[in-house]
This record gives structure tokens, sequence and C-alpha cells, in this order.
């Protein structure tokens, strides 16, 4: 079997769209048809590599930045990266796409902040709510949705399993262009 070539897929969308879900998910399926992939997590960055940044516009493009330049080393190793960040304004994004070129695709993972609030695995809405966590994403902090993503993937709508096998199919059809020998 042919394995696609490196690329970077970048999960964005409010908290609770699925991001980390759908990400590890899709990793997990492109691994058994043979191709291991990286997974960039917000949530785990934040806890590391990003630590020392808040979450103020200027330390948000910085997060995004610095997991950008990530994705772009392990791509230039040959990785499918896949990373999973709410990534809010339009210009991060832009300049992602700007940065990366080819490499980069942008997957909407399309969800109504209502589902996003029922879902709240973290529970950070509740807590954004009694304000704990001031400046949230979707709440006190602007989301700007994409205009053109890539690939969007409304996740409300679809099970976990179709979302998954609807991305995978598209990140080795993407690929294939740049197919290893």
């Amino acid at each position: 079997m042919t394995r696609p070539a490196a690329g970077i897929f970048w999960f964005t969308g409010l908290s609770g769209s699925g991001k980390t879900t759908l990400s590890q998910a899709v990793a997990e399926q492109l691994a058994a048809r043979g191709r291991a992939c990286l997974v960039l997590d917000g949530d785990t960055l934040r806890a590391g590599l990003c630590a020392d940044l808040g979450y103020s516009p200027e330390d948000r493009f910085e997060n995004i930045r610095r997991a950008g330049e990530m994705a772009r080393l392990a791509a230039l190793q040959n990785q499918i990266c896949l990373c999973a960040f709410i990534t809010p304004y339009e210009e991060m994004r832009a300049r992602l796409r700007q940065r990366l070129g080819g490499l980069y695709h942008e997957i909407y993972l399309r969800c109504p902040l209502a589902a996003c609030i029922k879902r709240d695995p973290k529970h950070n809405y509740q807590r954004a709510r009694q304000g704990l966590m001031p400046g949230y994403t979707g709440l006190d902090a602007p989301y700007e949705p994409p205009t053109a993503p890539d690939l969007c993937v409304e996740t409300d709508r679809q099970p976990i399993a179709a979302c998954v096998q609807k991305i995978a199919d598209y990140i080795w059809e993407v690929s294939a262009s740049r197919f290893e020998p």
C-alpha cells in the first residue's frame, strides 16, 4: 500500500467541537492504513511548550505560531501532522497558510456554540460563565469561523465514526499527489 506524503492538517473549531477526539481517532485510522501521524494538541502544548503564554490575542497568536513551526518541522521530516487548536482568528489561519504553504490543510469542525456548551467535556464553558476563565473563546472572546476551509465537517450532525472516515479519506486523497515510492 502506498503511503501519503507529509502534510499539516489543522483542525480548527470551538472548544468541544471535537478537535482532540477526531484528531486522535483519525491518527489511529491512518496508522491502521500504514501511516503513523504526529498529533499536536492545544491543551498538551499549553501545558508544556506554551506554558508561558496566556490568552491575550498576542499570546494566542504566539501559541499558534509555535505550534505551526512544530508542525512544519515534523512535515519536513515527512510526517503527517494533525494539529488540534481552536485557532480563533482568521488572521492566524491566514498566517499559517502563508508560512506553511502547500503543506497546510484547514479542517473546520463546525459545531454550534450551544452544542459545544452541551458537550463541554472539560467544563470550561461552565467555569467561564462563572467568571473563572475570562476571555473564553466563543463567550467573551471571538471565534471567527473559516471562510474557505479545505474541509468542513459538521460534528453535531454526524456520528464520530463518519467524521473520522471523512477526514481520514480527505487526508489520504489530498496526499495522493505526493505519494512516496
